[in-house]
């Protein structure tokens, strides 16, 4: 596919401010194994092939492992993920998914044993903001297949 439009160089003071964002989520504190499992869950529930690239390639570069990013899809059927990865498995795939129905108290209930307010409040964001980035990259058709680990820290496409 041929990509049709680069948001950054027609929008950077949007995209800047999205990278600010997402700056802020990279910083919060929480594991970077945990964020970038949860990006690449929320890539594969939108199929976006771009962050799925990206951040198999960032997850990798940070030490996970093949079996855990090859199984993640079927992350209920493994015994590979702790019980604060499952929580925010789950919580990505509810946030992700809202639009299927309210989250449920039960699974609020679960990540809030796993997860500080704030850890919550920024797992929350961390989603949001993958979500926000998928839907940037999908529609405009950012093509996978060129991004380095670690790169980014700089412009995106």
């Amino acid at each position: 596919m041929e990509r049709r439009l680069n948001y950054w160089q027609v929008a950077s003071e949007g995209a800047t401010a999205f990278r600010q964002f997402n700056a802020y989520v990279e910083a919060c504190g929480l594991e970077v194994s945990l964020l970038e499992l949860v990006k690449m869950r929320a890539s594969q529930i939108n199929g976006c092939a771009y962050c799925l690239d990206m951040h198999s390639k960032d997850a990798r570069a940070a030490g996970e492992t093949e079996q855990r990013l090859y199984t993640l899809s079927a992350w209920r059927e493994t015994p590979f993920f702790s019980e604060r990865e499952r929580a925010a498995l789950a919580w990505t795939e509810a946030v992700t998914q809202i639009s299927n129905g309210p989250i449920p108290d039960a699974l609020y209930q679960e990540v809030s044993r796993q997860f500080s307010e704030k850890e919550l409040a920024d797992l929350t964001f961390a989603v949001i903001a993958i979500n926000g980035w998928n839907r940037l990259a999908i529609p405009f058709r950012t093509p996978p297949g060129s991004y380095r680990p670690g790169a980014h820290a700089g412009a995106r496409d």
